[in-house]
């Protein structure tokens, strides 16, 4: 056997199948904060766990984003709070 294939066995052994971040999904993006903030009391108000990562470059607010990212077993009812916020 290689090297490389018993140390991607070990890797493997050692490392969680699963970890805390593969329960939630992506279920909004933006580049305003304003916006990110609204749809975040929005989806709680609504009684959805959601939680929040700025992506943005701390020197120049125009690169990367904030995400939102709830529970999957939310994440069509956070979906269907979202558009309907949207289309107000």
């Amino acid at each position: 056997m290689k090297i490389w294939e018993k140390t991607k066995k070990w890797i493997q052994k050692i490392l969680p199948s699963d970890t805390e971040f593969d329960k939630y999904a992506l279920v909004y993006r933006t580049t305003e904060a304003h916006l990110a903030e609204l749809m975040k009391a929005k989806l709680r108000a609504d009684g959805i766990h959601v939680f929040s990562i700025n992506k943005q470059d701390s020197s120049y607010n125009n690169f990367g984003g904030i995400e939102l990212y709830v529970e999957k077993e939310y994440l069509v009812r956070a979906k269907y709070v979202i558009e309907k916020q949207v289309n107000e």
